[in-house]
């Protein structure tokens, strides 16, 4: 078997990055916060990147339903925990990876992870977990990279004195603490982003909307593609990229969407259209869920 080097790995790199910057790639230190759909596409790239110290979470194993879009799911990881199936295959990409792998303690040590990792990526779905996220990145000063539940592919980028996200959708959690935090409230949590969703992209024009109203209403998984979940995860990843090389990006703490259906980016509207756009997207919602 040849045998790994690292110059070699990484040559074809040289080219879109100097070798300087490679340099920073090598020595970059990332957390991704969910290793299955959007996370696990991401640190895939970071790893075939070149970044050897790279910190993972996740509570979950491998199930069949995984496999359409998550790039670690096979056959051979099913019933396998996510964080440990992603270690192993990220040590074949690179033996020379240091990988920190979490699974349910990851919110006990995040103070640590966020000491030691500036740059994170979540990849979770879960509302509390994300604000645990954002709370403690703010408090250590550290860049969060995250996207929408969206049928569009998307991303956006949250620095330490940007608003976080629970600021910029208005969700009902401002100001309290995590245990004081009802279902109700994750509720109307996970209905402002998609509202935030459907006034500044065209998202609602290519899904089955029928089939999204019972996942509002908490009656079907979210729904997910692989292209559109991985072509999110490599989002993600080039705004790693930018942000070690400290280069510009076309993403704030607001985002874009990308739709591929029309070869084009969609950027949040202005405020005055998204003001009349909201309202008719809340009304439309409210029905909508009255109807089911």
């Amino acid at each position: 078997m040849e045998k790994f080097d690292y110059k070699e790995f990484i040559n074809r790199n040289i080219g879109f990055v100097t070798e300087e910057q490679q340099h920073q790639i090598q020595s970059s230190k990332i957390f991704v916060c969910g290793v299955g759909g959007m996370g696990g596409a991401c640190v895939n790239s970071l790893a075939r990147m070149g970044i050897e110290d790279i910190t993972i979470a996740d509570i979950d194993d491998f199930e069949l339903s995984n496999i359409n879009r998550q790039v670690f799911a096979n056959t051979d990881t099913l019933g396998k925990s996510k964080v440990f199936s992603t270690q192993e295959q990220l040590l074949k990409l690179n033996p020379n990876i240091n990988i920190t792998s979490y699974e349910k303690d990851w919110p006990d040590s995040l103070d640590q992870i966020c000491d030691k990792n500036k740059i994170i990526i979540n990849g979770t779905d879960d509302i509390l977990a994300t604000l645990l996220i954002y709370r403690k990145a703010k408090m250590h000063g550290c860049t969060v990279i995250d996207a929408y539940a969206s049928p569009l592919p998307s991303v956006y980028v949250v620095k330490p004195d940007d608003p976080r996200p629970e600021e910029t959708l208005n969700f009902p959690t401002i100001g309290k603490s995590l245990d004081e935090i009802t279902s109700d409230d994750i509720d109307v949590c996970v209905l402002k982003e998609i509202e935030f969703v459907m006034t500044h992209s065209s998202s609602v024009k290519y899904i089955d909307i029928e089939i999204a109203a019972e996942y509002m209403a908490g009656k079907r998984s979210r729904m997910s593609i692989a292209p559109m979940v991985i072509a999110t995860g490599n989002m993600m990843a080039y705004e790693v990229l930018f942000a070690i090389l400290n280069k510009p990006s076309g993403a704030d703490n607001k985002g874009y969407f990308w739709n591929p259906y029309k070869g084009k980016i969609e950027k949040p509207r202005n405020p005055l259209l998204a003001f009349f756009i909201k309202a008719l997207v809340r009304r439309f919602l409210n029905k909508l869920l009255k109807d089911i």
